[in-house]
């Protein structure tokens, strides 16, 4: 029987496949409000307390659905890799109205083209692939490296912890991977599914602390270190409050020149900038599509089709998030004490079909 270990309040027993493990429940020492990431450096203490000779340490949520599949995937690639990283496909929300399932497709989406595409560039290209907190595996060996640097494997003064440990883990050398295989042949990749926010007020805290961690905490934490692929990678992960600026003043924009269309006072474009107005259209043309087709590929055409008329959803989110990041990073500035923001999740009331 191997150990697992979780922050609750009492010792049981779990049957996961046809294995048996122990479930150490951990309680942390100190007061809150605390963060995710000192609850884990609690777990990686008493992991180390423990004495069990582990090889790699697999974090996941409670209410995620973990593929059966998964575990082979990490004991066969923990030995090469420091951070083997699954996909994550969100669960779309289908039982409380068509607005709820909106806003959870918003992040379908979204981890359908990041996880499909942009994971697999960053590794391609050499830059650090970032942990996603669910689904992931750290050999023991490079959390051991990462607590001798920094004291503890996991920063208790980071609200995006997982992310900035992909990143030190790089910095360290180490070789973090990103893995889609099928679960069976012909079969879906193995992958950890979830629901994730289906409101827009909490979608919005949620991405707040994504953006602030990541966005502008990051900058400060982690710096502009690596290689040009890394710097640029960086720079994408930053550009979330820009985006969402740039995002504000085109709709803004938008809504004049149609108001004044209608009126008959819209200035009408010269050569140049009808010119850039049409090759702006192609490209948001061709990022409609390219998102579209990765969530075809993960949930079918159907969502796929729906993807496009959701983006307007997800950048007034994205808008709203950045305001709340801004703030909320402001706060800490000004020595705020750091509270983590813990976004409430519902358990699936039935295992998705693979």
């Amino acid at each position: 029987m191997s150990p697992a270990y979780a922050c609750f309040s009492h010792r049981a027993r779990l049957h996961l496949s046809s294995a048996w493990c122990i479930c150490y429940i951990i309680p942390n020492p100190r007061p809150g409000p605390t963060t995710k990431a000192d609850n884990l450096n609690a777990m990686w203490r008493a992991l180390l307390a423990d004495g069990t000779p582990v090889a790699a340490i697999a974090l996941h949520d409670a209410e995620d659905v973990v593929h059966p599949a998964e575990i082979g995937i990490f004991a066969a690639l923990c030995g090469r890799f420091d951070l083997v990283q699954l996909p994550v496909l969100p669960l779309i929300e289908r039982e409380r109205g068509w607005w709820a399932r909106a806003v959870s497709s918003t992040y379908a989406d979204e981890f359908a083209e990041s996880h499909g595409k942009q994971l697999t560039v960053r590794e391609a290209i050499g830059a650090g692939v970032p942990s996603a907190g669910v689904g992931c595996a750290f050999s023991r060996a490079v959390l051991e490296r990462v607590a001798a640097r920094h004291g503890t494997p996991f920063d208790a003064g980071s609200v995006t912890e997982d992310y900035e440990l992909g990143l030190r883990i790089r910095e360290l050398g180490g070789r973090g991977v990103f893995v889609r295989l099928p679960g069976r042949a012909g079969g879906a990749a193995v992958a950890v599914r979830a629901h994730f926010p289906d409101t827009i007020a909490a979608a919005v805290r949620q991405k707040a602390r994504w953006q602030a961690g990541i966005a502008l905490s990051g900058w400060t934490r982690l710096g502009w270190r690596g290689s040009w692929t890394e710097h640029w990678m960086r720079f994408r992960d930053r550009r979330a409050i820009l985006a969402a600026l740039v995002l504000l003043c085109a709709y803004l924009s938008g809504a004049s020149w149609t108001v004044l269309s209608w009126t008959g006072a819209a200035p009408a474009f010269n050569a140049v900038e009808a010119g850039l107005f049409a090759v702006c259209a192609a490209l948001m043309l061709w990022r409609l599509l390219v998102r579209a087709a990765f969530v075809t590929h993960a949930y079918g055409w159907v969502e796929g089709l729906r993807s496009i008329p959701r983006v307007l959803l997800g950048n007034f989110i994205a808008m709203a998030s950045a305001r709340r990041a801004l703030q909320s990073y402001l706060r800490l500035a000004r020595g705020a004490p750091l509270v983590w923001d813990k976004t409430e999740h519902s358990f699936p009331k039935a295992i998705p079909a693979e």
